[in-house]
C-alpha cells in the first residue's frame, strides 16, 4: 500500500508505541497527527525527541475523556486511518487506581468511537487490544488445579488443555483492570462496526519491548538494573515473580504488524500480533546480564537449592505444538520442574565476575498474575504480518539505550 499523503491520527503519538509508529509512518511520507495532552511545563515529549521526529508531526491538544476535543481532532486530521493506543497501560498501576484506568480506556474509547459516528468521519481505525484480555490461560492440568485452588471458579471453564498457543478464539478471562478496560474496548470497536458500519479492526498485541520502553515495565526494569550494575550505580537486581511467561516481540515487528492491519486487516475482526514464542522473566534477566558481559555458570536459591548449571543453555525442542528458541530453565519451568515463590527470597548467579544476587521483592508480586502467554499469530501471517526480531535483538537494543546515563532512572 502507498502511505504517501495519507492523513493518520494516532491517540497516544508520544508514548512508546506511538513515536515508533509515527517514524515509521513518516518515512512512508504520510502526513502524521498526534494527539497529546496539554504539557503544564512547556516541554516537548522525551519520546518523539528521541526519535527526532518532534517537528515533523501535526501536534493536536486533545483528551480521550473529553469528546469536543476528540471532535476536534477529527476535524483538524481529517484521517484515513486512526491508530488508537491511547490507554492506561500499567497493569499495577491499574490495581492501585483502576477508575483512571476505565475512564481513559474505557470511556476514551467510546468517545472517540462516537465522535467518529457523530461526525459521520470514515476512517480504518486500528484498535491497539492487548493479550492481557486473555488473562488466566490454563497450560497444564496442574496449573488449571492449582488456579482452581488459588481463584475458587475459572470462567469460562477451559474446553481443552494447554490453551496454548492463543488463538483469537481463546476465552477471554482478563486479571486485572487494565486487562478489563481492554475487553471493553475490543467489544466496543466490534459493536461499533456491526451497529454503525465504523471500519474498525482489533490487534491483541502480546507485550513489545525496545529501546525506550517505560520504565515501570519489567523489561526496562531488568535492563535498567542491569546497566547500573554495569556502572556499579547498584550492587544488585530486584525483582518481583520470575515464574511468569511472557510472548516478547520487539516494538518495530508490532508496529509493522498495525499498518498491515490498516492495509489488510478485515474490518470487525481481532488478529493477534506476537512472536510465536514465550520465555520467563528469569530468562530475561539472564539473557540480559549475558549481553551485559556476565558469563553465568550456575544459579541456586539464597539457602542453596534449585541448583542449575548453564542456565541459559539454548533449547529449541518442540512444545505446546511449535518450535522456539528458550533457555534450559525455561523449558525446566514450562515442564513443570522449577518454580520459585517469594520464600526462596531470591537468586545467586555464578559468574565468572563473582556472584550477582537477585533478591525477590514482594511489592513487585501482583494480586493476580498472568502466568502464560504464547501466542498464535498464523491469521495475521496470512495478510503478510511477519517477524524480523529476535529476543536477543530486544535485549540488545534496551540495554543500549540505557548506556546513556540521562536514560538510566
Amino acid at each position: 500500500m502507498n502511505w504517501n499523503n495519507k492523513n493518520v491520527l494516532i491517540t497516544g503519538i508520544s508514548g512508546f508505541v506511538g513515536s515508533y509508529l509515527a517514524e515509521e509512518l513518516l518515512k512512508n511520507d504520510s502526513n502524521v497527527f498526534g494527539l497529546i495532552k496539554r504539557r503544564a511545563d512547556g516541554t516537548k515529549a522525551k519520546n518523539l525527541v528521541d526519535h527526532g521526529i518532534d517537528n515533523d508531526l501535526k501536534l493536536l491538544e486533545g483528551d480521550l475523556t473529553d469528546i469536543t476535543s476528540l471532535a476536534n481532532a477529527l476535524d483538524e486530521s481529517q484521517p484515513d486511518y486512526i491508530f488508537h493506543l491511547a490507554a492506561q497501560s500499567f497493569v499495577p498501576r491499574s490495581f492501585k487506581n483502576p477508575m483512571e484506568t476505565q475512564m481513559i480506556n474505557s470511556i476514551g474509547t467510546a468517545n472517540l468511537l462516537d465522535a467518529i459516528r457523530i461526525k459521520n468521519y470514515d476512517p480504518k481505525i486500528v484498535f491497539a487490544g492487548s493479550s492481557e484480555e486473555y488473562g488466566l490461560v490454563i497450560s497444564s492440568p496442574t496449573q488449571y488445579q492449582q488456579a482452581q485452588t488459588q481463584y475458587g471458579t475459572i470462567f469460562p471453564e477451559p474446553e481443552k488443555i494447554p490453551e496454548v498457543p492463543i488463538k483469537e478464539t481463546n476465552p477471554l478471562r482478563p486479571m486485572s483492570p487494565y486487562a478489563v478496560s481492554k475487553v471493553y474496548g475490543d467489544y466496543l470497536m466490534r459493536n461499533y462496526y456491526h451497529s454503525y458500519g465504523l471500519n474498525t479492526v482489533v490487534s491483541r498485541a502480546f507485550n513489545h519491548e525496545g529501546a525506550g520502553r517505560g520504565s515501570m515495565f519489567v523489561t526496562s526494569v531488568i535492563t535498567n538494573q542491569v546497566m547500573k550494575l554495569k556502572f556499579e550505580e547498584t550492587d544488585k537486581i530486584t525483582i518481583g515473580n520470575v515464574n511468569a511467561f511472557r510472548d516478547w516481540s520487539h516494538v518495530k515487528d508490532i508496529i509493522k504488524g498495525y499498518m498491515v492491519l490498516a492495509e489488510n486487516g478485515k474490518s470487525g475482526e481481532v488478529y493477534n500480533q506476537g512472536s510465536m514464542r514465550t520465555n520467563s522473566i528469569l530468562s530475561y534477566i539472564l539473557l540480559s546480564l549475558e549481553h551485559a558481559g556476565w558469563n553465568i555458570n550456575k544459579i541456586e536459591t539464597f539457602n542453596g537449592e534449585k541448583s542449575i548449571t548453564d542456565p541459559t543453555e539454548n533449547d529449541n525442542d518442540k512444545i505446546y505444538g511449535i518450535k522456539f528458541d528458550k533457555t534450559k530453565v525455561d523449558k525446566m519451568m514450562l515442564e513443570g520442574n522449577l518454580e520459585y515463590s517469594i520464600e526462596d527470597k531470591g537468586i545467586l548467579l555464578d559468574t565468572e565476575k563473582g556472584t550477582v544476587s537477585v533478591e525477590f521483592n514482594p511489592d513487585r508480586f501482583r494480586p493476580a498474575e498472568v502466568p502464560i502467554l504464547l501466542s498464535n499469530t498464523e491469521k495475521i501471517q496470512k495478510i503478510g504480518a511477519k517477524t524480523d526480531y529476535k529476543l536477543d535483538d530486544i535485549i540488545k537494543d534496551q540495554l543500549n539505550y540505557y548506556i546513556k546515563e540521562g536514560n538510566r532512572v
